[in-house]
């Protein structure tokens, strides 16, 4: 006799999420078929293939991780798969999950690093989606700082302390008798004073030190500093690598809680940077992943301030996309989070990142609400003041290049060149990218002004940046303001810019 298939259970789980959720079969393939759209998926399903799966048919691929993204944005809670019944699979959302525990950010972002390999080209296919947004952020507004990241115990003291007995030894790829004891023991048995060569190579076990933590910091500002004046894609692929080989085996060795929270909040700066640079060479998906994982990372470092700034930078990401109400949004839960105990000029950082969201809206009212909110709480800022020190660079030339941005932004060009031209006063020269989005903020504003030859030397002056830089945000700027130029492409000025330009490649 043959064997009959094994008979389908009815999947009560998934209907009881339909029941609550208020969806239709229908409405929810079509829901699923829109979520794949934003993924590059041609999904094709209807209202057939969910009673399918009511009836225990598994679907395949990503699906199972598109329906349970379906749940997430319409209940407001984190739903998987397993949640709904279905089969696990390897999400297609792979790195917005916001972690239950430090352990899972640690699997998670170090799994980002692992995969992040690809050429520019490839790595701007993973796509950016506005509603990743909301669930990583709530989670962040109402979490709290994790009870203990501390891992493993603390070497004993004497003997093999320091030098990798047990965990070090096996990381350090098999050594003999002896191994871990700093000393060489001769045929004679005497012990030698010379000291064994210590490894080198850090595994993943090894207790974390101060200076580690140090040389992440260090890390982060020469990474930093290149990102400024060469722009993110000089040294990106290499920010990675330490990441990978470097900073996760830190992760994955032994600390106590102290040192621990400092480890979290140098590898959420570190995390942040990648999705800076990455966003900086166009890959929006990448980057949104990082600034995600940065956010968990943060909270396990129980640094509340540093996890309201990278919300800030998810909130010009979301501007630079043109997503203002999600840039408000993000804004908004930034300055909740840290409430009104947040230096002044955290404070004027966050009402600026603001008045962007509602720039990009044509929100008036409401941006120059934010932006005299950010200016009062910068005159309330004082000299001695003591500021985080990813806080430094919001000084009085960022917030006029801030003002310079929402002016145009809202078509108000004179205001827009008096804080634009007051911006590159101040600015130091390392700052070579955001001087020349501020000179190309001047030359739009110039050009909304009438001053058509003005316009273009400042533009043209740009695009020679640009072409110097690998930034991909930079040769945006300078499209946008060539698209600008297109009424008056006949004009004299206009033939003179496009010729300079063409003489760059």
């Amino acid at each position: 006799m043959t064997e009959r298939p094994p008979q389908r259970k009815p999947n009560r789980q998934l209907a009881a999420l339909i029941a609550e959720a208020g969806f239709s079969n229908a409405g929810l393939a079509r829901r699923v078929d829109q979520l794949g759209l934003e993924h590059g998926l041609d999904l094709r399903y209807d209202k057939t293939s969910v009673t399918r799966w009511l009836r225990g048919q598994q679907p395949r691929g990503t699906t199972p991780a598109l329906i349970a993204e379906v749940f997430t944005r319409r209940l407001g809670r984190r739903l998987t798969a397993q949640d709904l019944g279905l089969d696990a699979c390897a999400p297609v959302y792979a790195g917005l999950e916001y972690a239950a525990t430090p352990e899972e950010a640690v699997d998670i972002v170090s799994g980002l690093w692992r995969k992040d390999a690809g050429s520019h080209a490839e790595l701007r296919k993973i796509a950016f989606t506005p509603a990743g947004l909301v669930v990583p952020s709530r989670d962040w507004l109402i979490g709290r700082a994790d009870d203990r990241v501390a891992r493993g115990d603390p070497p004993l003291i004497g003997v093999g302390a320091g030098v990798g007995v047990g965990v070090g030894a096996g990381a350090g790829g098999g050594a003999g008798a002896g191994a871990g004891s700093g000393v060489r023991v001769p045929a004679q048995g005497r012990p030698s004073t010379v000291p064994r060569q210590r490894q080198t190579d850090r595994g993943p076990g090894q207790r974390v030190s101060s200076g580690d933590i140090a040389a992440l910091r260090s890390v982060g500002e020469l990474f930093r500093t290149l990102d400024d004046a060469y722009g993110g894609g000089h040294a990106r692929q290499a920010l990675v690598r330490y990441l990978e080989h470097e900073t996760e085996p830190m992760l994955r060795g032994t600390y106590g809680e102290a040192t621990g929270r400092r480890l979290f909040a140098a590898a959420a700066d570190l995390t942040r940077l990648a999705g800076w640079t990455s966003y900086d060479i166009a890959a929006h998906g990448l980057a949104q992943r990082y600034f995600v994982q940065a956010l968990r990372l943060a909270q396990a470092a129980a640094d509340r301030p540093y996890g309201s700034y990278v919300l800030a930078t998810m909130s010009r990401q979301a501007v630079h996309l043109g997503h203002g109400r999600e840039a408000v949004q993000l804004a908004r839960v930034a300055q909740q989070g840290v409430g009104s105990t947040a230096p002044a000029v955290v404070q004027a950082l966050l009402h600026s990142v603001e008045a962007r969201g509602h720039g990009v809206l044509g929100e008036v009212r409401a941006c120059t609400a934010s932006l005299v909110r950010a200016e009062r709480a910068m005159e309330s800022a004082r000299p001695g003041d003591e500021l985080p020190h990813w806080a430094r660079f919001f000084d009085e030339a960022q917030l006029a290049d801030e003002f310079g941005h929402c002016h145009r932004d809202l078509q108000q060009y004179r205001a827009a060149a008096q804080h634009a031209e007051r911006s590159l006063q101040l600015r130091a020269p390392g700052y070579a990218r955001s001087r020349l989005f501020c000179r190309v903020v001047l030359a739009t504003a110039r050009l909304g002004l009438g001053e058509l030859d003005q316009a273009c030397a400042l533009g043209a002056e740009s695009a020679q940046q640009a072409a110097e830089m690998r930034s991909a945000r930079a040769l945006e700027y300078v499209r946008d303001f060539e698209k600008r130029l297109e009424p008056y492409r006949d004009a004299a000025a206009v033939r003179n810019y496009r010729d300079r330009v063409a003489a760059l490649s």
